[in-house]
């Protein structure tokens, strides 16, 4: 699975109405809904789009026949593999009729392109851990964790004795991450793990 390593255009004339895809990252739905409203175009007949995020998805076809816009569009998204992803597609009508192949054709053609041509990089499954430890340990826990590739340690409070802390990490390396734990503060630390994202 991946995901889009940030927003992009294409555009493309299909029987003289013209379609403007707009693609990017998501990663929730609100987020998703945020950016179709940035990038669908207020002048543009109109404005149908999708989005994927997990196993949440959405689409509208925007007043175009049933099925002809928006679920062409998801398909676009899920055929290349992506996830956490939305996509908006604008038409201007250029007098011509494109019938409902047309429309599935142009819509789905117009999305797949544009995410065709964009970066994209792996979704790594990560897990969530809560750590306390004491304030003596606590610098030395970041360092050590901090040599991990794509750990995240961030403060969230304070307990009688120390500090608490969010660590994210790939769920491949929690083990790792609970042993360097359980060293760094001679199994003093409490550890409670969270849900995988």
């Amino acid at each position: 699975m991946f995901t889009l390593t940030g927003a992009g255009r294409f555009e493309q004339d299909v029987k003289k109405s013209r379609f403007v895809a707009w693609a990017g990252p998501a990663n929730d739905e609100d987020e998703a809904r945020r950016l179709i409203a940035a990038h669908g175009a207020p002048d543009a007949g109109h404005n149908c789009w999708a989005f994927r995020v997990g196993a949440l998805h959405r689409f509208n076809d925007d007043g175009e026949p049933g099925g002809t816009a928006g679920r062409p569009i998801l398909q676009a998204i899920e055929g290349q593999d992506l996830d956490r992803v939305a996509v908006v597609v604008s038409r201007w009508f250029g007098g011509i009729l494109l019938g409902t192949g047309g429309l599935v054709r142009a819509y789905g053609g117009t999305a797949s392109a544009c995410l065709r041509a964009m970066a994209r990089e792996p979704i790594i499954a990560v897990t969530t851990l809560s750590v306390a430890c004491a304030f003596a340990d606590e610098a030395r826990l970041r360092a050590a964790l901090a040599a991990l590739p794509a750990t995240l340690v961030e403060n969230t409070g304070f307990t009688p004795a120390g500090v608490r802390l969010r660590v994210t990490t790939p769920c491949g390396q929690v083990e790792e991450v609970i042993r360097k734990t359980a060293d760094v503060t001679r199994g003093q630390a409490e550890i409670q793990r969270g849900d995988a994202a």
